[in-house]
């Protein structure tokens, strides 16, 4: 695995999360200070556990996010927020997705805000790549977002390009990783469900690599399929689609 040049204070937002629990463990290791949030209070002991500082706070409430970030002075602020139902549901999701896009677009909003005002320089948010426009394929992030998308799929893709938009529009360094189907620990499947898919520690390293590695903007993260490149993750980032942690 690579390593970051040197400790940063890092402020992950959805640090429970199936990305974000990884993703700390990560984080700790490479000797980084980890800010972590969670909704819940009986949360906390978990991200202490993980070596985490841990907080509780509403992305919706943008005052008490603000005064959070600003109290961590992080220099890296990284959105693994999401509002999705236990391991993935199929069954609840579309009940989940209006929420999970109110966090793509509100809370995401809220956490920029957050991030300037706290003076980090970069900013690291999780998106998905199943959202480009019909085209050639494979997909390069240099292709367009579905911004004509209909039906029921169509708040997910608007809650995402808002998403996308507030992150590498800002005045910081923004990075946007297009996560593909997850698998792993959390998700509800130990093996790709479908193509264009990314296993959470993979998911997760591509999230610390970015912290030092790569040009602000979108890197396609999944492991190799006909439908998307993933060349610009692996070659700036240096990513692995094949890596775990050890269990």
């Amino acid at each position: 695995m690579s390593q970051t040049t040197s400790p940063r204070t890092i402020f992950l937002a959805g640090a429970t999360g199936a990305i974000g629990a990884p993703l700390t463990r990560l984080l700790r290791q490479a000797g980084h200070r980890v800010v972590g949030t969670t909704r819940t209070p009986a949360k906390a002991d978990a991200l202490r556990e993980l070596g985490a500082e841990p907080v509780v706070v509403d992305v919706f409430d943008r005052d008490a996010l603000v005064a959070a970030v600003t109290a961590a002075r992080p220099e890296i602020v990284i959105h693994q927020l999401t509002d999705l139902p236990p391991a993935l549901d199929p069954a609840r999701m579309a009940d989940f997705v209006p929420r999970n896009a109110r966090i793509r677009r509100e809370g995401t909003a809220n956490l920029v805000a957050a991030a300037l005002a706290a003076g980090a320089r970069r900013i690291i948010a999780q998106s998905i790549a199943w959202v480009y426009a019909p085209g050639p394929l494979p997909h390069a992030e240099t292709a367009l977002l579905n911004h004509g998308a209909e039906g029921p799929g169509a708040v997910s893709v608007q809650g995402v390009i808002a998403l996308e938009d507030a992150v590498l529009q800002a005045p910081a360094e923004g990075v946007v990783l297009r996560y593909g189907y997850l698998y792993g620990p959390g998700t509800g499947s130990d093996s790709p469900r479908r193509p264009m898919s990314v296993h959470v520690d993979a998911a997760a390293l591509a999230a610390l690599l970015a912290i030092d590695h790569g040009k602000p903007g979108a890197y396609n993260v999944a492991e190799a399929s006909a439908e998307l490149s993933t060349a610009r993750a692996l070659d700036e980032l240096g990513w692995r689609a094949d890596f775990r942690l050890p269990a």
